[in-house]
């Protein structure tokens, strides 16, 4: 089973598409920081889907604590260019319903 640690706002619904197609899915209250990421598991987590670009910098943690973590951006804002790098996947929920990419990813 997929577990996907996921960190904004998540206004397009990538969280629920994601639980609908079977992910556990925990989300980090608040910003994404290195004590909310661990507290909400990314040290096993499968996924790292942030939704917010203001918190990028989580990245780079996520990848510290769990090298194997998937990053999958889900903003209609760009992503920073020192994190470009380091994401696997960034879409833009104008050209990708959530549900796809829920499909695609778990």
């Amino acid at each position: 089973m997929t577990t996907a640690v996921v960190a904004g706002a998540d206004p397009d619904g990538l969280g629920e598409a994601l639980e609908a197609e079977g992910a556990t899915v925990v989300r980090v209250v608040g910003i994404a920081s290195a004590d909310s990421l661990t507290e909400a598991g990314i040290d096993e987590a499968d996924l790292l889907v942030l939704t917010d670009m203001d918190d990028a910098t989580a990245i780079s943690v996520a990848k510290e604590r769990n090298p194997d973590v998937r990053v999958v951006t889900y903003s209609r804002d760009s992503l920073p260019e020192f994190a470009k790098g380091q994401a696997d996947l960034a879409v833009d929920p104008e050209l990708l319903a959530a549900d796809v990419v829920a499909e695609e990813i778990v």
